[in-house]
C-alpha cells in the first residue's frame, strides 16, 4: 500500500496516467494470482460475509472482497469512507453493494441469469484480455540461466510466469532497457520484488530475489545485473518472472531467446 502512495506522489514527473494504472491493475494481479495458488489458506483467512456487511478477517484486501461480494473496489471505498492505501482492519465490518432484501429473490426467480452479471462483474475488475504481439516485435533477453521448473499457465489461478531454478546469489539481468518502478517485498508470496516498465506497453517482474541491486525511478539496460536469486516468498530458490503486455500476461517461452543463447534482435 505505501507503493502505490509512492507511486502516486510521482506520477506527474515518471510514468504517465496510463502507466501508473497499469502498474496498480499489474499488482493487483500479482495479489490475485498469489491468493489463487494458495486457495485452501485463503479460504481459511477470508472473511465472513452476511447480507449486506463483510466482516474483514486477517490477510484480506480491498481488492479480494470486491471479488467476493460483486462490489467494485472503488464501491467498496465510496460506501464505507475508506480512502487510498485501504487500509483495513481485522473485524472491521463494511457495507458492500447487495442489499439482503433484493438478492435472495433474484436468486430464486433467475438462477440462470444471475451467473452472467456474476460473471461480468468480476470481468470488471479484471483485465480485458488483449491480442499478443507477435514474436519478435520486441527483443527481450533471458533475465537468468536455469531449467525452467513451473511453466506459464493461461488457466485461472494459474502461474502467469516462469519460474527458474538456479542457485543462491545467481545474477539476474533486466530483460530489456527501462525504468525500474518497483523495488521491495509488499506482495506476500513474492519475496524482494523488481518490476521495470518497458514503453507504455510493457512490464516485467522479478521475485524471490535475495538481494535487490536497482532503486525505483532507476534507468536500466538491456542485460544489467538488477539483482541475485534466491528464495524470499518462496520454498526453493528460483527466480518468477513475468512479462506483462497492456496488463496481460503472456508465456516468456514464447518470446525470450532459446537457452544459452543471445537475442538474434
Amino acid at each position: 500500500m505505501l507503493l502505490l502512495q509512492r507511486l502516486s506522489l510521482r506520477k506527474e514527473s515518471t510514468v504517465s496516467k496510463w502507466t501508473l494504472n497499469a502498474i496498480i491493475l499489474l499488482l493487483g494481479l500479482l495479489l490475485v494470482a498469489c491468493s489463487s495458488n494458495k486457495a485452501s489458506t485463503s479460504k481459511a483467512s477470508s472473511g465472513s460475509y452476511s447480507g449486506s456487511v463483510y466482516t474483514v478477517k486477517r490477510g484480506d484486501t480491498l481488492y479480494r472482497i470486491s471479488r467476493m461480494t460483486g462490489s467494485s473496489v472503488g464501491e467498496l471505498a465510496r460506501l464505507n469512507g475508506i480512502r487510498a492505501p485501504y487500509t483495513l482492519e481485522i473485524g472491521q465490518k463494511l457495507r458492500v453493494k447487495r442489499s439482503s432484501g433484493s438478492s435472495p429473490a433474484k436468486k430464486k426467480t433467475t438462477v440462470a441469469k444471475t451467473s452472467k452479471p456474476r460473471s461480468s462483474a468480476s470481468g470488471s475488475t479484471s483485465v480485458a484480455k488483449v491480442a499478443a504481439p507477435p514474436v519478435g516485435s520486441r527483443c527481450w533477453r533471458r533475465p537468468t540461466s536455469g531449467r525452467i521448473i513451473e511453466p506459464f499457465s493461461s488457466s485461472d489461478g494459474g502461474n502467469k510466469g516462469i519460474d527458474i531454478a538456479g542457485s543462491r546469489g545467481q545474477p539476474i539481468y533486466a530483460s530489456a532497457a527501462g525504468t525500474v518502478v518497483y523495488v521491495g517485498n509488499q506482495l506476500r508470496g513474492y519475496g524482494n520484488l523488481v518490476m521495470i516498465k518497458h514503453s507504455e506497453d510493457y512490464i516485467t517482474a522479478y521475485a524471490h530475489n535475495d538481494t535487490t541491486l536497482v532503486n525505483n525511478g532507476q534507468k536500466v539496460v538491456a542485460g544489467q545485473k538488477i539483482a541475485t536469486m534466491g528464495s524470499t516468498g518462496s520454498s526453493t530458490v528460483n527466480l518468477h518472472f513475468q512479462i506483462r503486455y497492456r496488463a496481460t500476461a503472456l508465456d516468456p517461452q514464447r518470446y525470450l531467446p532459446p537457452q544459452g543463447s543471445k537475442p538474434s534482435c
